[in-house]
């Protein structure tokens, strides 16, 4: 151990370790999805921060964590914006900072069982409160939010639907907390053992509380992904490979067939031929079809991400353009400043525009579906709100066909889970080139994935459900709760600080000096 302590004893090991230790819980998101690694990932992490010799050391501790943590999640950007992708994750990582601060201010030193106490709920808070600055859709949005590593974990989806993933954040965070006490404060082993057993004792109650979606009937929708085509005149040759593979499902009695993002590269008032075929697709599958258009508007300027529904009559007038788009894919914030990043990286040369709200469609027969595009699915909020506007089936059309081989498409196929337990909706995820999935109201998949391999068009038995969660209810109150713990443990310190301050002895008087004499009066 103290060969340890010499080794970090140096700014740039420790710097590097912080950074190492910050990236250790990307391997519990997909590609690896160890879910389980998530529970302890943050160990080593703490460990070192409490550790700091001063509070800023330990802020230093935080950001460097941050910035691993960041770099790693979103490292399959590094062949598109290159040296950029580490700016991003070094100013993202400064969120992180504070958060160092306090795990030094809870665990520090030999931590009274008071501190280890309030650090089981107060840490997780300050976690919950960076996830939640950072998940504003100009710092990146909420992908790899600590809590979507458990999509795969069944009771995890069932307290996603009341808390939504900000619970799953907190839980996982306040275990971590624990373990490392248990770890590191020999003294403080019981209440770290308590924190534990209220946190198991809470879950239980909450996952046997919440209640379960009520299946009534099944729909039938069809996935068609038509994989990479690239090179010239592209647009057109992917509207004849999904053509083709929307034409296998006739006679399958279908009720809605999605196409993936940027599925259609025209805009359809232009190209009258494009829509003339995607009636006719409609007419000989019997089903509307959902299709995404990436192209510049004939009513409007500017170009647009919009899901548009396609009947046997043709463009039913159901229309949902993009709200939320990605930074530097599909706009450059602050242009002025950072147009600089197209110059060394693939960010957008022209910005998209944006929609103004967001959208529930009637798809025949009375399937109403709630359409989002690409990482739209990342952000809680838009399908809650789906969800409470009658959406009976959540969409997401997506398309990574830019980083194909990384561990991105399979880290978007899984968010798609996790918005189907909070809202008690299935979920439907939908891409150009893999991975696309279905899930159903409680997160569990329907079916098996199309992979970043396959170009084909697949059927999916989707049971509807009815009800409403208590994260669709009551929303985003786990969050405002960590706010408040936040604020109140503030207050107490501060509180504490002031009649530290009362209650210390005044300070010693200074002696008293005789003056014989002055400068100006010798001698008096």
């Amino acid at each position: 151990m103290k060969t340890l302590d010499r080794r970090l004893a140096s700014t740039w090991r420790r710097s590097a370790g912080a950074a190492v230790a910050g990236a250790l819980p990307v391997l519990a998101f997909p590609g690896p999805a160890l879910w389980w690694w998530a529970w302890v990932a943050l160990v080593p992490w703490l460990l070192l921060a409490r550790t700091a010799p001063t509070w800023k050391r330990a802020a230093y501790d935080g950001w460097c964590g941050g910035f691993g943590f960041m770099l790693a999640m979103h490292h399959w950007l590094l062949p598109n914006l290159h040296v950029f992708t580490f700016v991003i994750a070094a100013l993202l990582g400064a969120l992180w900072a504070p958060w160092g601060w306090l795990v030094r201010r809870l665990l520090g030193g030999t931590p009274s069982v008071r501190g280890v106490a309030a650090s089981l709920v107060v840490l997780p808070s300050g976690w919950l409160a960076v996830e939640l600055v950072r998940s504003w859709e100009g710092l990146g949005g909420p992908w790899g939010v600590l809590g979507a590593s458990q999509w795969q974990v069944a009771p995890a989806l069932r307290l996603a639907s009341v808390g939504g993933v900000w619970l799953l954040s907190f839980l996982v965070v306040a275990v971590n907390v624990a373990v490392a006490v248990l770890v590191a404060v020999r003294r403080a082993r019981v209440p770290a053992l308590a924190g534990l057993v209220a946190t198991a004792a809470a879950t239980s109650a909450a996952w046997a509380w919440s209640p379960r979606p009520d299946a009534d009937e099944r729909v039938a929708i069809a996935v068609v992904q038509p994989g990479i085509v690239a090179g010239r005149d592209s647009a057109d040759r992917r509207f004849d490979r999904e053509e083709e593979l929307t034409r296998r499902l006739a006679d399958r009695d279908l009720d809605l067939i999605v196409w993936g993002e940027s599925s259609v590269g025209f805009d359809l008032d232009d190209r009258p031929d494009l829509a003339r075929r995607l009636t006719a697709l409609s007419r000989e599958t019997g089903a509307d079809i959902l299709v995404n258009v990436d192209a510049r508007r004939s009513d409007k300027p500017g170009i647009y991400k919009s899901s548009v529904l396609v009947g046997p009559d043709g463009p039913t007038g159901e229309r949902y353009d993009k709200m939320r788009l990605v930074p530097f894919g599909e706009y450059v914030p602050a242009r002025s400043l950072l147009g600089w990043a197209t110059s060394v990286g693939e960010a957008a040369g022209e910005d998209r525009r944006r929609g103004s709200e967001q959208v529930v469609m009637d798809a025949g027969d009375g399937l109403r579906i709630g359409p989002m595009v690409c990482f739209e699915s990342a952000f809680p909020d838009m399908s809650r709100r789906l969800a409470a506007d009658g959406a009976e089936v959540l969409l997401a059309q997506s398309s990574t066909s830019t980083f194909q081989h990384t561990w991105a498409p399979e880290q978007h196929a899984s968010l798609a889970a996790l918005r189907a337990a909070e809202t008690g909706r299935p979920m439907v995820h939908a891409t150009l080139t893999g991975v696309s999935a279905v899930y159903d109201a409680n997160g569990a998949r329907i079916g098996s994935w199309l992979g970043t391999d396959a170009s084909a068009s697949r059927v999916y038995e989707v049971p509807l459900t009815h009800g409403s969660t208590p994260y669709v209810r009551y929303g985003d109150w786990t969050p405002h709760a960590a706010l408040l713990i936040l604020a109140g443990w503030a207050a107490a310190e501060g509180v504490r600080a002031v009649r530290l301050r009362r209650s210390a002895p005044p300070p010693p008087a200074p002696p008293a000096r005789t003056a014989h004499g002055s400068r100006a009066r010798p001698g008096r």
